[in-house]
C-alpha cells in the first residue's frame, strides 16, 4: 500500500438504475474526482483506520463518519479485490462512503450546476469538486446534444 487519497465517485443515477449493477452509472468521464493530495501510508495510521471522512456540499456537512466504520477495511478491501484480479504498482483502489447519500434522503438531494461537493479526509486532504450540468456544458460548448 503506497498511501492514500481523497476520492469522489460521483454517480450518474439515471445510467445507475438501467441495470441491477450500478458500475454503468459511476463510470462516466469526468465522475470521478482523485486527489489532489496523495499522502503515504507511512505517514497514517495503519491501514488509514480511525480517520474521519467527511462529504460537503456548498460547506454543509452531509456525511460525517470515520474509516473505522467502513463494512470492509483496507486490508480486508485488499484480500478480497486479490482472490479475483492481480493488483499491480500503481492500482487505485476506492471505497465506499459513509451513509447519508443524497438519493437515500428524504426527500432526495441531488447535487446541481454550480453546487461544490467537497470530500475531506483527516490526515490526508479536501478535494473539491465543482458540479457541471453535462447538458448545459455541452450546449455552452456549441456541442450537439441528442434530443
Amino acid at each position: 500500500m503506497a498511501g492514500y487519497a481523497p476520492f469522489n465517485d460521483a454517480s450518474i443515477r439515471e445510467y445507475q438504475r438501467m441495470t441491477t449493477q450500478w458500475t454503468v452509472g459511476k463510470n462516466f468521464d469526468d465522475t470521478g474526482g482523485f486527489g489532489p493530495d496523495f499522502v503515504s501510508a507511512d505517514e497514517l495510521p495503519p491501514a488509514a483506520a480511525g480517520l474521519g471522512i467527511q462529504c460537503r456540499l456548498n460547506g454543509k456537512i452531509l456525511q460525517d463518519d470515520n474509516t473505522g466504520n467502513m463494512i470492509f477495511d483496507v486490508p480486508t478491501t485488499i484480500e478480497l479485490l486479490s482472490r479475483c484480479m492481480t493488483l499491480e504498482p500503481g492500482d487505485v483502489i476506492v471505497t465506499g462512503t459513509p451513509q447519508g447519500v443524497g438519493h437515500a434522503r428524504k426527500p432526495p438531494l441531488w447535487m446541481r450546476d454550480g453546487d461544490v461537493c467537497e470530500i475531506d479526509i483527516e490526515g490526508v486532504g479536501v478535494l473539491r469538486n465543482p458540479i457541471k450540468d453535462e447538458i448545459r456544458a455541452s450546449i455552452s460548448d456549441g456541442a450537439r446534444v441528442p434530443a
